[in-house]
């Protein structure tokens, strides 16, 4: 987490758009053809897990609960009572009942002894060298250089969404995206609706032609929003008053240079459906946005609200909205407009007249998040290449990016001009005494972004 932008160069849009695949997975290629890559082959998978929140367990668990010869063996988080209370819950037998093939648990799948439990801003770069594959789940700001790690000691990933803060994390997750095709490495990335059933069914008949011409994507998450830690109750509980590092990273949601604003930590999901079933990428985009009703001083500063327009080069449009706001109504979804037809949510294809075509009916789908890790894990042991997320993952990161530059500073963003932004959100120095790049002022709320006012690029 030391190095700054790495922005080696402009990036058109022609090249970067060119190379992009826009479904999850990649080209298939069989174990001979894999000549220098780190595959494991039947043997034991181990596994390494840099992140321990509720989310890397969550894949922690997930990766456990595969077919295959898994085993937890190192783990790294900031903070040690996450790391603790992630392996606790994990040893619980109260939070899954999975029984392997041979009997086992996901209890008996993990050894990760005190020497192979990391603490601290480098814990990743202890992690790595002892696993296969590396799942990476911490605030998205540090998964670039974590990505980058993995990927050139030859590991394969899952990595979760999204997959950095700003354009020059976004420039390093391509590179090292490139580096990892090289290398042959599968990389899975948690935009889990690429690996759920209804999606993948209803997007087919989408790209087939069901609705004709596709001109116009709404996409959603509007909620009440998600959990906040104030400042008062951590250093209660930790008998001391926080650095200001340490409490930004303990309330890491409502900090740009960690999270990225809910725009692009959550509605990612719904971004890149609509990028998916376009089969393309934004050229431009404006939209408005602000703090309605979130607005205490550790609701850091982040907006409450966003509403943006997309527009594709082929003058097609997605229109987006996300909010965290209690008592309204609630959304989170995707629906798509044509020539033919229209596609009002997941599963649902309708006539113009409103006559549906086609519902998607069901009701046993598995798990999208397992699948997730069963394909990827699979793929490993067959010694298949099979699996490129990285580089959608990284266009879907700079997507939300690009709406929440547009929403901040009021004005018409262009990709190319956000994609080449030289304006880095993260630290300079990592440490607990270190400065955050942003901090709270005299009255302890922290300087919010105005549009018209606020500079993106």
């Amino acid at each position: 987490m030391h190095q700054q932008d790495q922005g080696r160069g402009s990036v058109s849009r022609r090249d970067f758009m060119k190379t992009s695949a826009l479904a999850a997975g990649g080209v298939v290629m069989s174990a001979s053809q894999l000549a220098g890559a780190h595959l494991t082959g039947a043997g034991e998978i181990k596994i390494g897990l840099i992140g321990c929140g509720g989310r890397g367990t969550g894949a922690a668990m997930q990766a456990l609960s595969t077919k295959q010869n898994v085993k937890l063996v190192a783990m790294a988080d900031a903070f040690r009572d996450r790391l603790d209370q992630s392996l606790a819950n994990m040893s619980n037998p109260e939070y899954s009942d999975y029984t392997g093939p041979d009997g086992s648990t996901i209890k008996d799948r993990i050894d990760v002894p005190e020497e192979h439990k990391f603490v601290g801003f480098d814990a990743y770069k202890k992690v790595i060298p002892l696993c296969d594959v590396v799942l990476i789940a911490t605030p998205p700001g540090f998964r670039p250089e974590h990505f980058e790690a993995a990927v050139a000691a030859g590991k394969h990933v899952f990595m979760e969404k999204p997959v950095a803060t700003d354009a020059p994390g976004v420039r390093r997750v391509l590179a090292a995206a490139e580096e990892a095709k090289k290398k042959k490495l599968n990389v899975v990335v948690g935009l889990q609706r690429h690996y759920q059933t209804v999606y993948r069914e209803w997007v087919e008949r989408l790209h087939n032609g069901a609705i004709g011409d596709i001109h116009t994507a709404r996409v959603y998450w509007n909620s009440g929003g998600v959990w906040v830690r104030d400042r008062a109750t951590l250093e209660k509980e930790a008998g001391r008053k926080l650095t200001e590092m340490e409490y930004q990273m303990r309330n890491w949601y409502y900090y740009n240079w960690l999270c990225g604003d809910h725009i692009t930590e959550q509605h990612i999901h719904n971004l890149d459906v609509g990028n998916w079933v376009m089969q393309k990428y934004p050229v431009r985009a404006s939209g408005m946005g602000g703090r309605e009703v979130r607005k205490g001083k550790d609701h850091g500063e982040i907006f409450d609200h966003h509403y943006v327009e997309y527009e594709y080069a082929d003058g097609s449009r997605m229109i987006s909205q996300c909010r965290h706001i209690k008592g309204c109504v609630n959304r989170v979804s995707e629906a798509f407009h044509g020539s033919g037809g229209m596609a009002p949510e997941p599963g649902t294809i309708l006539t113009p007249s409103g006559y549906t075509i086609w519902k998607h009916r069901d009701r046993n789908d598995p798990n999208p998040y397992q699948v997730e890790h069963d394909e990827l894990f699979a793929a490993i042991e067959k010694g298949e290449y099979k699996y490129e997320d990285a580089t959608n993952g990284a266009k879907a990161t700079m997507t939300a990016i690009l709406g929440r530059m547009a929403t901040y500073s009021g004005q018409l963003i262009e990709w190319d001009d956000a994609i080449n932004s030289e304006l880095s959100l993260m630290p300079k120095k990592y440490a607990w005494d270190a400065e955050p790049p942003v901090k709270p002022g005299p009255d302890g709320f922290y300087p919010v972004p105005v549009p018209g006012v606020t500079k993106v690029l």
